[in-house]
């Protein structure tokens, strides 16, 4: 069995100033989400790909229209990592220290995070379970930060491929079951 990751196509809409209130961060964010996005052509690698799952956000869905023809399944659960300000300002700040806050905000399970590592890895493992149930080939386009714990979880059940920091844009990434 194979699982190919793809995150989604490189996304037009470029980063907010380097000074934001958490306002303006905010509205950046959902702008990004509904932003268009630069295909280019993905090497399937050859693989008869079975079934497709990738995020319902548009960025996502158009990368998985481009590469799957048969029938996608988008689902919530891999969507991305929800982030949110660490506290509401209208002062402004540099992007990166928002950014920073919010990191670290996350990764300490802060209330002002709407989701805490503990949700995202559950549902992640769903999706695997659902994933290894079927038992076939499959595709699923998702997004960096869920990319990276999609390998993870797919390494703690005995899959091997490559390793990455942090996805391309438009990259296949294969990992094949070696357990069974």
């Amino acid at each position: 069995m194979k699982v190919g990751l793809i995150r989604h196509f490189k996304v037009t809409k470029g980063y907010p100033a380097s000074f934001v209130s958490s306002e303006e961060l905010m509205k950046w964010v959902e702008e990004y989400d509904a932003s268009d996005v630069e295909e280019n052509i993905i090497d399937l690698q050859d693989t008869r790909w079975k079934g497709c799952y990738s995020s319902d956000l548009s960025r996502a869905r158009v990368t998985a229209e481009s590469v799957y023809e048969g029938e996608i399944s988008y689902l919530e659960e891999l969507r991305e990592i929800r982030l949110s300000p660490l506290f509401k300002s209208k002062r402004k700040l540099p992007l990166l220290l928002h950014l920073t806050f919010i990191r670290l905000a996350w990764w300490f399970n802060h209330r002002s995070q709407p989701e805490s590592k503990r949700e995202i890895k559950e549902r992640i493992s769903d999706v695997v379970d659902r994933i290894i149930r079927e038992g076939e080939d499959v595709l699923i386009v998702g997004h960096g930060g869920i990319m990276m714990y999609m390998r993870k979880e797919l390494r703690k059940r005995g899959f091997t491929g490559p390793s990455f920091r942090r996805p391309s844009n438009g990259t296949l990434y294969v990992y094949q079951d070696r357990t069974r």
